[in-house]
């Protein structure tokens, strides 16, 4: 799992290599820990998950599976910091375009994630992918999707992470 998650990460940061990270096999293990048997990696991103312009040092791998969206960092000297947020705690998806870099920022029932320092070409891949894998889940809780809509969702999601959106 961590090299499917790596290799997603190294794809993105190849197609948009102005997105500021580092470090990136060590945080796709620390996803890859948190992985379950039953979940497929559908796309990965990294970013900054930090709101201050100031510290770039704060690197995380962002993995979106068929059940969750995963926050991983692995910490320079030891441990890590891990997040996840389930389709059910997502409220709201905002991208803010600045001058060299562009943001994503996820408004959940119980926090704000600002994702940061991602290159401007990115985004709206990015708000491709996270919004259309939103309206999905929120879908099937209310059980509307059928699997075969699923199954295509899950597909084109793949696909965009593999070739980037066209």
């Amino acid at each position: 799992m961590t090299n499917t998650i790596y290799n997603k990460l190294k794809d993105f940061k190849k197609r948009f290599p102005s997105t500021v990270a580092w470090r990136l096999r060590a945080h796709s293990k620390v996803a890859a820990e948190h992985i379950n048997d039953d979940e497929e990696v559908l796309y990965a991103f990294a970013a900054q998950k930090l709101p201050s312009v100031f510290n770039v040092t704060s690197t995380y791998a962002i993995v979106i599976t068929d059940k969750r969206i995963l926050l991983a960092q692995k910490r320079l000297l030891f441990g890590y910091f891990y997040y996840t947020i389930t389709p059910d705690m997502f409220n709201d998806l905002t991208i803010k375009m600045g001058i060299f870099w562009g943001r994503v920022i996820i408004d959940t029932v119980k926090e704000t994630v600002n994702l940061t320092f991602i290159s401007k070409n990115a985004l709206r891949e990015i708000e491709t992918v996270l919004s259309k894998y939103m309206m999905q889940e929120k879908r099937k809780y209310e059980s509307e999707l059928t699997d075969e809509e699923h199954n295509q969702l899950k597909n084109e999601l793949k696909d965009i992470s593999e070739n980037g959106e066209k």
